[in-house]
């Protein structure tokens, strides 16, 4: 094993290593505890503030039993929580300032490797990318998906909020009713469960191999949960003996395998702006054509909403992400390496489908259509996502007029407004919802419907945006649209009433208005004034990349190594 990273600090002669074990003894730890063993830092994104991350203690407790088992001494530290459900304007608006945290609390402190407690959206891509820019032994313990809703006899989850919305709106749901549904779906701990952006991004770590096998799809309230993450606890000292860092498993290989199996679970459209950023963070070359390119082959085999049947927790009882990946086999690299030493191959050889309604065969499919499809096009130079399993087949290939909302607070005001002139063949255009327009790129692209085609049973319209829809949403939505309205994109010349195709197949999407009279446009176009001046938004105005690259900061693409550059005392 080479010299432990913490003895720089623990065990240091003098002025420096005195203060250093002095007030480690403060909390009661005799000197042998950090002694000539590995220093484990267990990066917590426990809040009340972050409702699927509550239970985060509890699974602590279990990954400090496994790290004091395997010889390790575990010291827990809070880094930023960012809880989807409650945070303002949105979450992603944070990711890279949480990213930041995490990079900075594991390089600065006496620390030998990591285990990342993630669950909510976007605490997983966020201590993922802190931890890439570090490079030292890390795995992912995620927090597990809650057990499946129950409402009036039937089986419900969040995909269902827009259900029960559009049923409010549209005056066949009651305010009783949604009282009851609140209640019933949110009924253990856990993040969502629906294969949404949580369950997507845990399902990526393991994909990739940053977790212990079956670490996607046990469920939160499931005591198996707390023995992944004591078993966690005690691998992640074996992963420091053997220096097995995050840059040996985060190769080529491994991002290649998690875009297939994004496919295969019908997983959230925000994995394309997560692992674009984290492949950044760790120097693999990654681009927005991967995903369609990796996808093309790899029909969708997990039947879970939004784009099927069935939730988390039925993904576990029929095997789990590794029984998925055993169907996969021959699409994936078999010998990627991951963080229990061992390769995919290896990993889920013991796995198979227990249930062919909730993880279907490759030769049998669910769904033959999977995976995330990118547009080209003069309204999307850089390219816009789709994802077709949760579109409406006879959208796929589409020409309407535009219905335009420059802003959100302009599709709050006239979205329901009798007079709006639109009908089922319109396309929905919102602007100013990408990373610099919102800020912050927030879930809105999965427009509701005007009440009054929904009165009319009319459930999808081509949507189109700058922004992002929840990984729990459906639709035929076109998100991420690159460069954004707030930079110049076409997408900010589009005027009500211009005509659009969309062309999912052909993987294309067209403003249907001459470059002359676009040009016209463009040179009468200015940016909507600044209206943060100060703090950390200004930097992230300043600094935040297009969806396209991932929406990571400038300077944060890459990383600073392990090493504390200046000393202290």
């Amino acid at each position: 094993m080479n010299p432990l990273r913490s003895s720089q600090w623990f065990g240091k002669k003098g002025k420096d290593g005195f203060i250093y074990r002095a007030w480690m003894k403060n909390q009661g730890f005799p000197p042998d505890e950090f002694k000539d063993k590995p220093v484990i830092g267990i990066c917590n994104t426990w809040s009340e503030l972050t409702p699927c991350n509550a239970h985060f203690r509890e699974l602590a407790e279990s990954v400090k039993r496994g790290v004091l088992q395997a010889g390790g001494f575990p010291l827990e530290f809070p880094v930023m929580s960012l809880g989807e459900t409650l945070i303002k304007p949105t979450a992603m608006l944070y990711r890279n300032l949480a990213s930041m945290d995490v990079e900075e609390s594991i390089r600065a402190n006496p620390l030998d490797g990591v285990v990342l407690l993630c669950g909510c959206d976007k605490t997983t891509p966020s201590l993922v990318m802190g931890a890439c820019s570090v490079d030292l032994p890390a795995l992912v313990v995620s927090g597990g998906a809650m057990l499946t809703g129950k409402f009036r006899g039937r089986d419900i989850a969040t995909s269902d909020v827009w259900r029960l919305t559009d049923g409010l709106r549209s005056a066949q749901v009651t305010e009783e009713e949604m009282n009851e549904a609140e209640a019933g779906m949110c009924r253990s701990r856990g993040h969502c469960a629906v294969m949404g952006t949580a369950s997507s991004m845990a399902s990526m770590v393991e994909a990739l191999g940053l977790s212990l096998p079956e670490n996607a799809a046990i469920p939160a309230a499931d005591a198996r949960r707390k023995v992944l993450a004591q078993l966690s606890g005690r691998r992640i000292v074996e992963m420091v003996r053997e220096d097995l860092r995050l840059s040996q498993v985060l190769t080529r290989e491994a991002f290649e395998n998690a875009i297939r199996v994004n496919a295969a679970i019908g997983g959230s459209s925000n994995v394309v702006v997560h692992l674009l950023a984290i492949a950044g963070r760790i120097g693999v070359p990654l681009e927005l054509a991967d995903f369609d390119r990796l996808s093309q082959k790899i029909p969708l085999l997990a039947n879970l909403q939004p784009s099927g049947q069935y939730y988390m927790e039925d993904l576990y009882y029929a095997g789990g992400l590794p029984a998925v990946m055993k169907e996969l086999l021959p699409h994936l690299h078999t010998q990627a390496l991951t963080v229990n030493g061992r390769t995919v191959a290896e990993n889920v050889a013991r796995f198979s489908s227990l249930d062919p309604d909730v993880i279907a065969p490759l030769d049998r499919p669910f769904n033959p259509l999977s995976g995330i499809i990118v547009l080209k096009g003069n309204l999307c130079e850089d390219g816009a996502v789709v994802k077709p399993s949760a579109a409406s087949p006879h959208l796929l290939q589409h020409t309407g007029k535009a219905v335009v909302f420059e802003n959100i607070d302009d599709y709050k005001a006239r979205i329901d407004d009798p007079a709006l002139v639109v009908d089922a063949n319109s396309i929905l255009v919102l602007k100013s919802v990408g990373p610099k327009g919102y800020p912050g790129m927030p879930e809105v692209g999965n427009m509701g419907l005007p009440k009054k085609l929904l009165a009319e049973g009319i459930t999808d319209m081509v949507r189109i945006s700058d922004g992002r829809m929840s990984g729990t949403a459906f639709g035929t939505v076109v998100l991420h649209v690159s460069p954004e309205s707030a930079v110049g994109g076409t997408l900010a010349l589009v005027r009500e009433g211009d005509t659009i195709a969309l062309d999912i197949p052909a993987r294309t999407l067209n403003l249907l208005v001459s470059p002359e009279e676009l040009a016209a446009r463009r040179a009468a176009w200015t940016p909507a004034p600044a209206e943060y001046t100060r703090g950390y938004v200004k930097m992230y105005l300043d600094h935040v990349g297009q969806a396209h690259t991932g929406a990571d900061f400038d300077f944060l693409v890459g990383g600073s190594g392990a090493a504390v550059l200046k000393d202290s005392h």
